[in-house]
């Protein structure tokens, strides 16, 4: 992806920085939204969308990315009428606000590929969207766009109490030619509160003969006692403000005040929080310190608390001020949960350590090995010390591999947005549930799922849950509801998409399946092998086409994208009931306990978690299709004849038990070889149509094992054995 390219290494880090969290931010904006529609009230999720929307307005304001600050300006002025309780939040607004969270993503991203301004066509979606929230806007204008502080902070500026305010005015010498007349702004303060005192400072006076009438040589310095803040004495002195030195400070006895409310205030780790919210400093000159801040050597890098330093010698805030807010801050740095000290990581170096620890599994594997020849040759000691290594070496595995696991919930919810806009424009009520979203899983796997999982959810709304008025006609409710849920299960993830819907059609399924020739007529199925047929390639029962399925594309896609990543799919439905389709992957796609097995001198892994149990195989069954397993009837898989393994099979055998959903087979191998932690590494392409492979894995002595994909081995055994044969065992 191209980037926006600085000069400054530091500049550019920031830069990649806010990139990093504006796509947060906004993704918190729209999860925000989505549970306001659940919970209009919710001061909590108020607040966290007001912050979202002024902070990406603030980071923007100070990469000069001016689109981004307007647009975001006025939707950040709606929130703060919903949060001053002006403008209740209601379906309508939330359907507003959006399609508005929408455009400023599309924005980020154009400027993360190095494009700085919108196209036309941005353009004029985002005067469409403003237009949209003009209802909302209840008539009030919009303040003087000023940017955020970086941190966040909210400016909750106290009103009420009487302060007393020094002003110092130094007017730029152009101030006349301009049209400003210093005196006008001097007067209009007495609208703010009583002007105590006026002190006119003349010391840039220069002799009558060298005297300018069109030059401003004069500066005043002004008490003023008010109930109103900073920033609206700062708001009077806007249009003068670039070419003049405009100074505000709390005098000398209201500095105890600022020192008071900050020690009133709950702990926080923020410097710039603390200060505007106690009411001493304003967005305008917390900014005007960064800016300084970042010209100075190494000024990017620098802490956020040395801006108090540059406060105090611009004469912004008296010293006693900043320091009482470096004490909060401190304090709150102090308080904060562990749980929240977090630090970023690029992706790419988390997989290279993977790669490392793979590497070094494959080499312990191989010491272990020299460890057992030595000791069988008499070199005692080795095994002991072996044993510890590998103890070790399992521990940095699992710590390695879990840096890498994230919660699922943050991709579950985003299908929230996915239902609201689906079951609207279908006409349908769909109520979105998830659980489980605290499940971890590999974020290679989270983000490969994704696409699946949408197809499903998809699949759901449009066939799966009736049109209201169905559903009242059969008794149900008229909004229909859909169950998103993830859980952990013996070394695996399973994730299910169910619906409260019609159900599948068991017979319509089967007669669409007979007349495409993919079932012979009157052979007898269980619903799990018609249920199945769903994900045939093409196959769909639609009678008509919708924008979303239909077509019979998209079922043999899940299913295809799903065994890509070592999983398996399968369905379960109830007439009249609902529909649940279960997807269960592997945790990890680096390293896996394996089974480790030997046919001929060949050797297979068997990902531990499809194991069941081992058996003997009884030589009078050496050459039967299938074996009774406790009364059940078992169907095996000879890996010999499927590898074109030529060699005479020993006398003993043995069966190693596997289950895929809900189908169990045996493997006839020759040998058992017991667990094996598996690297696992990728084929070349003159093997992608091994599909009863998924990949290999070094041995201790150099040699190679393949890793069988459970899945569509047990699957293509069972789709090779014919049906009333399997029946009639």
């Amino acid at each position: 992806m191209r980037r926006l390219m600085f000069s400054d290494d530091d500049v550019q880090g920031a830069f990649d920085i806010f990139i990093t969290e504006a796509r947060e931010l906004l993704q918190q904006i729209e999860d925000g939204l989505l549970d306001l529609e659940n919970d209009p009230t919710n001061a909590e999720t108020i607040n966290a969308i007001f912050r979202g929307a002024h902070t990406l307005k603030g980071s923007s304001g100070l990469f000069a990315l001016d689109h981004l600050v307007r647009f975001t300006h006025v939707v950040e002025t709606v929130l703060d009428s919903v949060r001053a309780g002006q403008l209740d939040v209601t379906p309508g607004l939330v359907s507003a606000l959006l399609p508005c969270a929408d455009h400023l993503a599309g924005q980020v991203e154009a400027i993360a590929a190095g494009r700085l301004e919108p196209d036309p066509g941005e353009e004029a979606q985002a005067t469409g969207l403003l237009t949209a929230l003009e209802p909302f806007l209840g008539g009030a204008h919009a303040r003087p766009e000023e940017p955020a502080a970086p941190d966040g902070a909210e400016a909750a500026e106290p009103h009420g109490e009487v302060a007393t305010w020094r002003l110092s005015l130094r007017f730029g010498p152009d101030c006349l030619r301009n049209g400003m007349d210093p005196l006008s702004f001097v007067r209009y303060l007495g609208n703010l509160g009583t002007v105590e005192r006026v002190t006119t400072l003349s010391d840039a006076l220069p002799d009558a003969a060298a005297m300018d009438p069109e030059t401003c040589y004069l500066a005043f310095e002004v008490d003023l006692s008010t109930t109103a803040g900073k920033a609206e004495i700062e708001a009077v002195f806007e249009f003068v403000r670039d070419d003049s030195e405009i100074a505000i400070t709390p005098a000398d006895a209201d500095v105890d005040r600022f020192i008071a409310r900050i020690r009133a205030m709950p702990p926080s780790d923020r410097l710039g929080d603390i200060l505007m919210r106690s009411g001493a400093v304003t967005q305008q000159e917390l900014d005007r310190a960064l800016q300084i801040q970042r010209g100075r050597p190494g000024g990017a890098n620098a802490s956020l608390s040395l801006v108090g330093d540059i406060l105090v010698d611009e004469g912004i805030v008296p010293r006693p001020v900043v320091d009482a807010a470096v004490r909060k801050q401190t304090k709150g740095s102090e308080t904060r949960s562990p749980d929240a000290q977090t630090i970023r990581v690029d992706a790419g170096r988390l997989d290279k350590l993977i790669d490392m620890v793979g590497e070094l599994v494959i080499a312990q594997a191989a010491a272990s090995a020299s460890a057992a020849a030595a000791t069988a040759a008499g070199f005692v000691g080795l095994t002991d010390t072996s044993s510890e290594v590998m103890r070790l070496v399992e521990q940095v595995r699992h710590s390695a591999l879990s840096l890498r696991m994230v919660p699922i919930g943050s991709t579950l919810r985003r299908f929230e947005r996915v239902v609201r806009d689906i079951s609207g424009s279908l006409g349908k009520e769909v109520k979105l549930v998830i659980t489980g979203g605290d499940a971890e899983m590999d974020k290679a796997l989270v983000e490969r799922i994704s696409d699946p999982l949408m197809h499903l959810v998809r699949n759901s709304l449009d066939h799966g849950v009736e049109l209201p008025a169905e559903r009242l006609r059969r008794g149900k409710p008229a909004h229909g509801t859909l169950h998103l849920n993830a859980f952990h299960d013996a070394g695996s993830i399973v994730l299910e998409v169910s619906d409260d819907g019609g159900g599948l059609d068991r017979e319509r399924i089967l007669a669409k399946a007979v007349e495409r020739g993919l079932v012979e007529p009157g052979t007898v199925l269980t619903d799990h092998e018609v249920f199945d047929l769903i994900f045939e390639p093409g196959f769909s029962t639609a009678a008509t086409v919708s924008d979303l399925s239909g077509r019979g594309v998209g079922m043999d896609v899940v299913k295809r994208n799903v065994q890509a990543l070592r999983g398996s799919v399968e369905v379960e439905s109830a007439v009249g009931t609902g529909t649940t389709l279960r997807i269960r992957l592997p945790l990890t796609l680096a390293i896996i306990d394996g089974f480790l097995v030997g046919v001929g001198a060949s050797s297979f892994v068997v990902p531990l978690d499809r194991v069941t149990e081992c058996v003997e195989l009884e030589y009078e069954a050496s050459h039967r299709d299938c074996i009774n397993l406790r009364g059940e009837v078992l169907p095996l898989i000879r890996l010999r004849p499927l590898f074109g393994i030529d060699d005479d099979p020993p006398r003993r055998q043995s069966v190693v038990v596997v289950e895929e959903s809900g189908q169990r087979a045996g493997l006839v191998v020759d040998a058992l070889l017991g667990q094996f932690q598996t690297v696992i590494k990728p084929l070349g392409p003159l093997f992608t149509g091994l599909s009863w492979i998924s990949g290999a894995t070094m041995l201790g002595d150099g040699g190679i094992a393949l890793i069988l994909d459970v899945g569509p081995l047990v699957a293509g055994h069972v789709e090779r054995t014919p049906v009333a044969a399997r029946a009639g065992v």
